[in-house]
């Protein structure tokens, strides 16, 4: 079959008039028609009649198909379907046939109705295809809506339960903290207080440690650490040398011999362990104060008329060339003084030690006259108003009261 065609209309009809004698499927037959549409408006369009050849053919991948050709070149765009190049620098589709073909019916209707026919199933096809889609789209959109009602769902179980994990850590920091730092020890003529601030919430526990307690002869022992590094690791060192000190000072060893010989003990078995320490013993009846240092910040002593100074005790640390204590510095608190022992923390927030330590003198005679723990939390905010340089912060006050005499040495 060859006709010539001088319009997109008259294409249109023939090519449903054709597809639907053939028994088409009602989509190649809708893509069939939109594709030679595509093919064959450019030359309609310039005035020029197209030729359509159309007839069943045998043979390829299929027992019989319908091969229709239209006389104008493929417009370069991706048709609804395929094409190939066909005769006389035209384009051909080949359409496999159902099997059987429909058979002939002598009374056919007229070719307007086919036409019309043909349309109205092609437009209930999109129709479906569109409410199909539809659907699909409605099920996706209440798939996304209970998706993110799970999500939502498990944020918030995911979030109350960091919650918890979080109070559990707390509590369980909280505990380990208050196992490595003991109270205070209840001291008669003697207030004590203690602050300490690690260095961040994820690691409490650092390497800033302190241990009191008092001896037979009722002096009251002090020992501060500060070993190198943070975190648990750190806190593993600094136990080790408050114990190692606890047990030389309960073994009665000379207080100018316990910073080296602490080293002595630690250093061959914890190779890499370095920490600062300061020792301080009271004699709580008399006043008297010694002090051996290995290496540490001087403690501060404020006197009850307010002026202040640093007692400088020299020495070096455990894992530090030379350990020891260089001397053991004397001196005598009276009513009223008060006494600060504490590690670099405090005073290098600021990364000026210099600074630091007149910040400290300034801060403690300003506040003196506050109970011992406001005074040492008041210091501590003084000097951490500014940090430049977050590390474990310790801080220990020792003040003697006024109105609680002292007897003389004797």
């Amino acid at each position: 079959m060859i006709t010539t065609v001088t319009s997109l209309a008259v294409l249109r009809r023939d090519l449903r008039r054709l597809a639907f004698r053939y028994g088409l499927p009602v989509e190649t037959r809708a893509r069939l028609v939109l594709s030679a549409v595509e093919v064959a408006r450019p030359r309609l369009a310039a005035g020029r009649p197209l030729n359509v050849r159309a007839g069943i053919e045998y043979g390829g991948a299929h027992p019989r198909f319908l091969a229709v050709e239209l006389s104008a070149p493929w417009p370069g765009a991706t048709l609804p379907l395929p094409c190939e190049p066909g005769r006389e620098a035209g384009v051909v589709w080949r359409i496999g046939l159902p099997s059987p073909l429909p058979l002939a019916d002598p009374s056919d209707p007229s070719d307007t109705v086919v036409a019309e026919e043909a349309v109205e199933e092609e437009l209930a096809l999109a129709l479906a295809r569109v409410d199909a889609l539809s659907t699909q789209q409605d099920e996706m959109r209440s798939e996304l809506a209970e998706t993110d009602r799970g999500l939502v769902a498990l944020y918030v179980e995911l979030e109350e339960r960091d919650e918890r994990l979080r109070l559990a850590h707390s509590l369980i920091f909280r505990e380990l903290e208050a196992a490595l730092r003991p109270p205070p020890p209840l001291v008669e003529g003697v207030e004590l207080a203690v602050h300490y601030v690690p260095a961040g919430d994820d690691a409490p526990t650092g390497g800033d440690l302190y241990d009191w307690f008092t001896l037979p002869d009722d002096t009251l022992q002090i020992t501060v650490v500060d070993a190198i590094g943070h975190g648990v690791e750190s806190t593993r060192s600094a136990l080790n040398v408050t114990h190692a000190v606890r047990t030389l000072v309960l073994e009665r060893h000379p207080l100018e011999s316990i910073v080296a010989r602490t080293a002595d003990t630690l250093v061959p078995t914890f190779r890499g362990l370095m920490a600062t320490l300061q020792l301080a013993r009271l004699d709580t009846r008399t006043g008297e104060l010694r002090l051996a240092n290995g290496g540490h910040p001087f403690p501060l002593l404020v006197r009850a008329d307010g002026t202040a100074r640093y007692l400088e005790a020299w020495g070096s640390g455990v894992g530090f060339p030379f350990p020891g204590s260089d001397a053991v510095l004397h001196d005598r608190l009276a009513p009223g003084d008060l006494l600060l022992l504490y590690t670099d923390g405090l005073t290098e927030s600021r990364r000026d030690l210099d600074e630091g330590e007149r910040l400290l003198m300034s801060s403690a005679q300003r506040h003196a006259h506050l109970p011992l723990p406001e005074l040492i939390a008041a210091i501590v905010a003084d000097l951490h108003s500014v940090i430049l340089h977050a590390d474990d912060t310790l801080l220990l006050g020792i003040r003697l009261p006024v109105g609680e005499p002292h007897a003389a040495d004797g």
